[in-house]
Order: structure tokens, then C-alpha cells, then sequence
């Protein structure tokens, strides 16, 4: 096969899982994941049930390709941030502000990714490897943050004795708050009047003055 040949055949291949991962979005958006069957999916991908079984084996496939899509986003909004301060204590305040607005803009994806751990223990090996590395370069973000701090004077050394552990709990608690604003609105239906905001800001604050010098 001629090199140009394979490339476009390698291109119409990406467009077409693309698609199929596209339509999903839509559907399990619409629908919700347990109400949307793969005869779902084909019809608003435009594709016949056949193809789409050569693309994905099963819906958790499909899920986890949108597990992947979801990484990428929230390393790319946390690149972004990081690029907005000088500071390494600036940057982590803004990433923290960017994992808020990651839950707020795409829900959908930020639901994924709090599935993806588990879910990504059925994946193959190449998927799962993909989303291995996402995941590092995410974290390596955060820690490449606290280094600077810890460089700048920003953050305490005292306070931080492992950047890779601090990383983890800053990301871990503010996650956690999240999930508890998520629960709380979700039970008393009160979305618009539960201080998720108010809450969220105070939650960094807390967190980004835990670690400031």
C-alpha cells in the first residue's frame, strides 16, 4: 500500500471512530449511559451496526474512548491555567479555579473521569496506556507547580514534604467538596440556591493557604 493511501485510510479510520465516539456523547447525554443501547449510538453516528462493532467491541468501550476524550480535556484546561500565573502557588490556585469550571462546562466529562479508574482496568492495553500517560502529564502539571512555588518562595517547605503527595491531596480534596456539592444539590433539588459557589472558593482558599508560606 502506497504511503499516501495508508495515511488517508489511517485519517478516514480516525474521523470515523471520532464520530462514533461523537454521536455516543450525544446519546448518553440525551439518553443516559444504561438507556442507550449500541443500535443508538449507530443510528446517530449514521453507521451500520456492523461497522460500529468493528470500531468497539461494546458501549464500555465506547465509554471508556470518552474516558480518554476527558482526560485529554481537563491536562488541557490545567496547561492553560498554568500558563495564566508566574507563581507556582498562583498557578495551583489556578488549576484548582480550572478543575471547578472543567465540572461546571463539561459534566459529562467530568463524570467519566471519576469512573475512569475503574473502568479503565477492562480496557486494552493500548487505551489503557493512553490513559496512563494523560493522567501523569496531568499530575506532572500540579507538581511542576508546587516545585516552582517551592522555588519561589511561595509555598512552605515546611508544609510540603512530597510535592507527588501534595499534588494528590489538593487535587483529591477539592474533588471531594465537588462531589459533596453534586450530592447535596442532587438530593434537595435546590440547585440554584445551594452555595455550591461560595463553597468551592472557600474550599481553595483553604487549601491554597494550607501550603502558602
Amino acid at each position: 500500500m502506497s504511503e499516501p493511501l495508508k495515511t488517508r485510510r489511517e485519517k478516514e479510520k480516525q474521523a470515523r471512530y471520532d464520530a462514533i465516539l461523537d454521536a455516543a456523547e450525544l446519546v448518553f447525554s440525551e439518553k443516559g449511559y444504561e438507556r442507550t443501547s449500541m443500535d443508538d449510538i449507530a443510528r446517530t453516528a449514521a453507521l451500520s451496526r456492523a461497522l460500529l462493532y468493528v470500531y468497539f467491541k461494546d458501549k464500555a468501550a465506547i465509554q471508556r474512548g470518552i474516558m480518554l476524550r476527558a482526560g485529554h480535556s481537563l491536562c488541557r484546561r490545567f496547561e492553560e491555567a498554568r500558563q495564566t500565573a508566574d507563581t507556582g502557588l498562583a498557578q495551583i490556585r489556578a488549576m484548582g479555579v480550572a478543575y471547578y469550571q472543567f465540572y461546571r462546562e463539561e459534566p459529562d466529562y467530568f463524570s467519566a473521569l471519576t469512573a475512569a479508574s475503574t473502568a479503565m482496568a477492562e480496557a486494552d492495553d493500548e487505551l489503557a496506556g493512553e490513559m496512563f500517560c494523560c493522567k501523569a502529564e496531568t499530575m506532572d502539571l500540579m507538581v511542576g507547580a508546587i516545585h516552582l512555588g517551592l522555588e519561589d518562595g511561595t509555598m512552605n517547605r515546611d508544609r510540603i514534604q512530597d510535592p507527588v503527595e501534595t499534588a494528590l491531596y489538593l487535587r483529591g480534596a477539592l474533588h471531594g467538596v465537588i462531589m459533596l456539592c453534586q450530592s447535596e444539590m442532587a438530593e434537595s433539588g435546590q440547585v440554584e440556591s445551594f452555595p455550591a459557589e461560595s463553597l468551592i472558593r472557600h474550599t481553595m482558599e483553604m487549601l491554597t493557604s494550607s501550603i502558602a508560606s
